[in-house]
């Protein structure tokens, strides 16, 4: 997972967590359930989490010997438009986290690259980059507003559902032009 240039990590923001009151000795757990504001920027072009909506984070967050292991889930609201139809799309959605953030001179630092892992700064860490990742890899990139969406004619851009069965457009070959038009006079 990508992590952005660490900067200190300022406690006041929603995604920042104090884990202060989690001891550190392996095994220890404390709940974190909070509802923060999304951040910027959270999605696709076609579909994302409206800036400053709710999420739901129902996580746990355990000591293990290299750092904090958070996991659990996160849930709120998609919009977006078809990516067939142009139809709206609003719709909810619950990702799964699981991230260690390693301690600051832990053996991680050894044994892995500085992207690979979450850092804490102290006793705090940053969940946006795991909530941000998570959100987006399980994003469509093409969303459909159903299954099943038919599209829109590609003639006159009306949506499929909307037109009789029998719908078609005449499609003459401007080859054939010339031809059709002797017939035409025949008549």
């Amino acid at each position: 997972m990508p992590k952005s240039p660490q900067s200190h990590l300022d406690p006041r923001q929603p995604l920042v967590v104090d884990t202060t009151k989690l001891p550190r000795q392996p095994g220890a757990t404390r709940a974190l359930n909070r509802v923060v504001p999304a951040p910027a920027d959270l999605g696709l072009e076609l579909i994302s989490v409206p800036s400053g909506s709710d999420l739901t984070l129902d996580m746990s967050m355990t000591s293990v010997s290299e750092g904090v292991y958070v996991s659990g889930t996160a849930t709120g609201s998609l919009t977006g438009e078809c990516g067939r139809c142009l139809n709206e799309i609003d719709k909810s959605f619950v990702v799964s986290i699981a991230e260690l953030f390693a301690y600051a001179d832990s053996t991680t630092e050894e044994t892995t690259d500085s992207d690979e892992v979450g850092r804490m700064q102290g006793d705090l860490l940053d969940l946006e980059p795991a909530i941000r990742d998570a959100i987006v890899l399980m994003l469509p990139t093409n969303p459909l507003c159903r299954p099943d969406c038919p599209g829109l004619c590609p003639d006159c851009g009306v949506h499929f559902d909307d037109l009789p069965a029998d719908h078609s457009h005449e499609e003459i070959d401007a080859r054939w032009a010339a031809l059709r038009n002797l017939s035409n006079n025949k008549e």
